[in-house]
């Protein structure tokens, strides 16, 4: 078989160009992108952009920076030409949005590109464009900053360009670029035109009001209504968590309102978006996606921006410290997740120490609709612990604590609870409660199911989780990688009560589990635990299997539908859901209440027309 061997040579610099180009410029979002992290790291905070064509036509991006000197000009055009870094442990703190040097060199290679800029001590503006034969800088009327105009991309790679979507589809990615920009920029004053028509703009968002206005702007008022601030630090504030994340009611077919933003840059990570996920187990309904814009402020020497041409990717150094960080702090906030009274104004987090547990300033109402039910878990065997535990925490602790008898509800007023009194039961199913915004409306099973299960959770956790010996070990054959993981997770298994041990390059030992999982199968649940410490640095998986069976014996413990209550028992329902953490849900994540005030029920009526 005969081939033909080419010489070793050098690429031009043209294609080594276009071979970046191809690594970072996908569609013209992704020049924007670039351009706009230019811009901030030059320190603007005015950008206008001009669009045509969808971007395919024109991208033009005029800010207010401190612009470029006339003798650097040209080099800014030139492939690895930076002024973010210098040297090697420069890369080792990157703190600013672009370092690499390739994105104005890229972008010549596929599209016509033309610079203007004026530094700003300077009174004169220089302009150079290599496709109009302006190589050396000219001078130019240009305010201080600078201006970067992109004509007809991909108009030498025909065959990048017919992959574009209609200029439609392309103006809503550039308004997706331009909105994380937005949420991670207050302080920016922004405005976008296509064919000079308005599509966005924004003014700078210097307080709470104001981001709170923008937050809605971009996010919707849907989001920012049912946005619970997240605000935590570390004692040593070496990791910092703020931003809001949407109340489990509202939740997405596609997780496409989910933003997440390390030191200002966002990012696309597993390892959080696993964490993220966890903390909203058995709150989130069925298959929902979870909705946040959250920012994660790290020492810049502990995570690596750097190991994706596009940025979006980052590794940390701690990995399995930032996991427990986010996945503690966001589930302190749904566990907030409660019937609270009187409703006051979303605000925008400040950051408190992480001692302080983040609560959410503002209550929420359900819509007025029921989503599906999820189907119930499997019924798993019950344990004689187990059923102790379930008839302790559930039954009365003394005779005080007895339903009283029924009487009527006291008047309404700022002292009323957030559910209000029950008035009476439909059906045997819902629970109807007056409360000093109108229409409060409860399933009770779904309500009493969330009450008995963080009962079974909380009396759990104090009775210490007892490890129970195996007559004969179970062995586990794993990868030998998972089985170096063995050490790391030896903490994550011991708290929960198992005994593993290393039993040779592939196999393990476990010769020890709690009593709740002993029917459970062993031996794949140890091998997820292994596989979740690989791929993300944590795994909560021991802790979900625990709460699944506690969810069982929870959902099947519950009052029954057609169970008659008295006010009496309706109330102490009620009041039992104020006290509960994530009352709002029950354990698939269905609504327990929702509340109609008065100006829903006069519009049901049509008062007042």
């Amino acid at each position: 078989m005969s081939s033909i061997i080419h010489p070793i040579r050098l690429l031009s610099t043209l294609v080594a160009n276009q071979i970046a180009a191809g690594e970072v410029i996908e569609r013209p979002a992704a020049v924007l992108k670039e351009l706009l992290e230019n811009s901030l790291d030059a320190g603007a905070d005015e950008i206008d952009i001009d669009i045509e064509d969808g971007g395919v036509g024109l991208i033009r991006i005029r800010d207010n920076g401190h612009g470029i000197r006339r003798e650097e000009l040209a080099l800014a055009l030139c492939r690895h030409a930076t002024s973010k870094i210098a040297a090697l442990a420069d890369l080792q703190q990157i703190r600013s949005l672009g370092f690499r040097g390739e994105a104005l060199a890229s972008v010549a290679s596929v599209a016509r590109v033309s610079l203007a800029s004026c530094f700003h001590d300077s009174d004169q503006g220089y302009r150079l464009a290599p496709d109009e034969q302006v190589v050396e800088p000219e001078p130019v009327f240009q305010p201080p900053g600078t201006c970067v105009e992109v004509r007809d991309l991909f108009y030498n790679t025909p065959g990048r360009r017919k992959f574009l979507r209609s200029p439609r589809t392309e103006l809503g990615h550039i308004q997706e670029v331009v909105r994380r920009i937005g949420l991670s920029h207050f302080a920016l004053q922004l405005r976008l035109q296509q064919e000079g028509r308005p599509v966005l703009s924004w003014r700078p968002a210097l307080d709470d009001a104001a981001r709170l206005q923008r937050l809605t702007l971009l996010c919707g008022a849907e989001f920012a209504a049912a946005a619970l601030p997240v605000s935590a630090t570390t004692s040593q504030a070496s990791l910092g968590l703020s931003g809001w994340l949407a109340a489990p009611q509202f939740s997405r077919a596609q997780p496409d309102m989910q933003y997440f933003f390390v030191n200002g840059r966002v990012v696309r990570d597993k390892l959080i978006n696993h964490a993220i996920r966890a903390a909203y187990q058995d709150v989130l309904h069925g298959n929902r996606h979870p909705a946040y814009v959250l920012y994660l402020d790290i020492d810049p020497q502990t995570v690596d921006v750097n190991v994706h041409p596009t940025k979006h990717e980052v590794r940390f150094a701690q990995s399995r410290a930032v996991y427990d960080f986010v996945f503690r702090r966001l589930q302190a906030v749904l566990a907030e997740t409660k019937p609270l009274a009187p409703p006051v104004t979303t605000a925008v987090p400040t950051p408190v120490p992480m001692t302080e547990p983040a609560t959410p300033s503002a209550p929420f109402s359900y819509p007025s609709y029921r989503q599906p039910q999820q189907a119930p878990l499997a019924i798993r065997e019950a344990l004689p612990l187990l059923q102790q535990l379930y008839q302790v925490s559930t039954a009365p602790s003394s005779p005080d604590e007895a339903p009283p008898a029924d009487s009527p509800p006291a008047p309404l007023d700022e002292n009323t609870p957030s559910l209000g009194y029950a008035l009476a039961q439909l059906q045997g199913i819902y629970i109807l409660a007056e409360n000093a915004l109108g229409l409060v409306l409860v399933d009770m099973h779904a309500a009493h199911e969330r009450i008995s299960y963080e009962r079974l959770k909380t009396a759990y956790a104090q009775q210490n989780i007892d490890s129970q010996q195996l007559l004969v070990p179970v062995s586990v054959t794993v990868t030998e990688r998972e089985a170096a993981l063995l050490e790391e997770a030896a903490e994550t298994f011991a708290e929960l009560g198992f005994v593993v041990e290393s039993a040779g390059p592939q196999h393990l030992l476990v010769r020890a589990v709690p009593g709740l999982l002993i029917h459970s199968h062993i031996a794949q649940l140890v091998r997820d635990v292994l596989a979740d410490l690989g791929r993300f640095g944590g795994s909560q998986r021991l802790r979900e299997h625990f709460n699944e069976v506690l969810a069982t014996m929870a959902c099947h413990g519950a009052v029954r539908a057609h169970r008659k209550l008295s006010l009496a028992e309706m109330n102490a329902l009620l009041r039992e859901m104020e006290n509960t953490p994530r009352s709002n849900q029950c354990n698939h994540g269905r609504p327990t209440w929702i509340q109609l005030d008065m100006t829903a029920l006069d519009a049901l009526f049509m008062r007042g027309r």
